[in-house]
């Protein structure tokens, strides 16, 4: 169990750095969502000017960007985390394999006639394929991105130093020994999961059936799956189905009928009809609209004290984001792969609520906060206990507080904020004396085997742990030390990523000519 618990820690500490910028792309996504809010420029025209509509949506687009394109962000950073030498080398490598891996992923699907035809009005949502970087491929959310960054950082690790001595064969020692490896992987799995993915996605469909015919339990299900398979991209299959065709129920308006739930309540609300059960269907954006400020007020409260002003800094855009943008995203992956019991339990509140608003009969909008309080409003008659709906999203709120701050605090789980205090003094080893000194407790610069680190943490490994002087590494300057066989950890707080490159300097310097 411990090991699991070790490779668990590090699989979620080889996220944390790509994933470390969503909370500053969350601020400049949040502003342009604003900015370019219809109800908002209606109640404020000033916001109509033409260059703050440019600014808005120049800052909105240019951040969906990098949520749209997470799988690329992540293979490229996890194998750059994971590489233990030329990490940028491996970073560009990941990078390569990845578009090979989408060509042979599209060459493949075309090739086998699996291509999807994009519907007019949705898209390829709904179909199992998705765009990424212009190409289409299988939806795999952003589970293709891990699996190719931690697979690429593996065989970089492992082929990087290759090194051939004949006339020709020497051409491909090296980076490009890797290269050939990463680009036969990214082919192997670009065909592979033209076969893996869609059975998958066809049972992931087949609940659907099951979910319209069960009543109540299969709402729960409903709102339960359609959160808990976000990181794999099947929730889609969940949702879509609902929201857009006959599964989400029809009406017939003299000759004309209107297939799923979103057309349905459209329909309804701009004809003046009273809101229909189908409804149902739509409340996905219940828990955008109000859970995720419960999640984000747990984060900063089971935060370290000393932590909490900086985690509210990153918290606060990122709940705002998901409440006024119906964007989840940049908090989802702080945690998802972090504490897959949290993940959990976030998939049954958000279901247990959408079976709350189905029972107590709230007939009303939820889309997100400022888009569900204009249709609300405009709507009147329509609705069906209103005033509930904003109590339940007061008791969601609460609900998650409650629930992710005890189960924070009763596993130690190591959300946003809980990491060790870092320390806003100038680094100790800015002096190149007290990196050799560094050094010289760890055995020397020929047994260090490995240098790393994350956010407050250097991490190392040895070659032989009995070369290391535990009484000069307890002397120097740092929070925290722990040793575990060859591997070394110093904490450090935020220098811990300066102390990596002043030491990896210094052996460069030290290493012979």
């Amino acid at each position: 169990m411990q090991k699991f618990l070790r490779r668990l820690e590090r699989f979620s500490q080889s996220l944390l750095s790509p994933l470390s910028y969503l909370s500053a792309a969350g601020l400049l996504l949040v502003l342009g969502a604003l900015l370019t809010s219809k109800p908002l420029c209606q109640a404020l025209p000033v916001l109509q000017w033409a260059p703050l509509q440019l600014v808005g949506q120049l800052l909105y687009n240019g951040m969906m960007v990098l949520i749209n394109n997470l799988s690329v962000i992540l293979c490229v950073g996890v194998a750059a985390v994971r590489a233990k030498t030329e990490k940028q080398d491996a970073a560009l490598l990941a990078l390569m394999a990845y578009l090979v891996f989408l060509t042979a992923n599209h060459t493949a699907l075309e090739t086998l006639g699996l291509l999807a035809q994009p519907n007019g009005m949705t898209g390829l949502a709904g179909t199992g394929q998705t765009t990424i970087l212009g190409i289409q491929v299988v939806d795999t959310g952003v589970a293709s991105g891990i699996v190719l960054g931690f697979a690429a950082a593996w065989l970089f690790n492992r082929t990087c130093e290759k090194q051939f001595y004949g006339m020709i064969t020497q051409l491909y020692s090296g980076l490009r020994w890797s290269f050939l490896w990463l680009s036969a992987l990214a082919v192997a799995l670009g065909l592979g999961f033209c076969f893996v993915c869609p059975p998958l996605q066809r049972a992931v469909s087949a609940l659907t059936g099951w979910i319209a015919a069960s009543g109540n339990a299969g709402v729960f299900l409903y709102g339960f799956l359609e959160r808990l398979l976000i990181p794999t991209g099947l929730h889609h299959l969940i949702y879509m189905p609902f929201q857009f065709s006959s599964l989400g129920g029809s009406l017939t308006v003299g000759s004309v009928t209107y297939t799923g739930a979103y057309a349905v309540c459209m329909t309804e609300y701009t004809m003046g009809l009273p809101l229909s059960d189908g409804i149902v269907w739509m409340y996905t954006g219940f828990t955008k609209t109000f859970g995720y400020l419960g999640i984000a007020a747990a984060f900063i409260f089971t935060a370290r004290r000393e932590n909490r002003a900086r985690t509210a800094a990153a918290m606060i855009p990122l709940a705002v984001t998901a409440s006024v943008a119906s964007i989840t995203e940049p908090i989802d992956f702080l945690f998802c792969f972090v504490s897959p019991l949290l993940w959990v339990a976030h998939a049954v509140i958000t279901g247990g609520f959408m079976v709350l608003l189905h029972v107590l009969h709230v007939r009303a909008f939820t889309s997100n906060l400022l888009g569900s309080l204009v249709f609300n409003l405009s709507a009147g008659e329509q609705l069906q206990n209103l005033p509930l709906l904003y109590l339940l999203g007061l008791a969601e709120i609460l609900t998650y507080f409650a629930v992710f701050s005890i189960l924070i605090k009763a596993k130690d789980l190591p959300t946003p904020g809980r990491e060790a205090a870092p320390s806003t003094d100038q680094s100790p080893y800015a002096d190149p004396q007290e990196v050799c000194r560094f050094i010289a407790a760890l055995g020397g610069p020929e047994n260090i085997a490995q240098l790393g680190n994350c956010f407050t943490r250097l991490r190392l490994t040895v070659r032989d742990a009995s070369l290391l002087d535990m009484g000069a590494l307890l002397s120097l300057p740092h929070k925290g030390l722990v040793v575990q066989g060859t591997r070394v950890q110093l904490v450090c707080g935020l220098h811990a990523a300066q102390l990596r490159h002043a030491l990896e300097q210094q052996l460069a310097e030290m290493a012979p000519v």
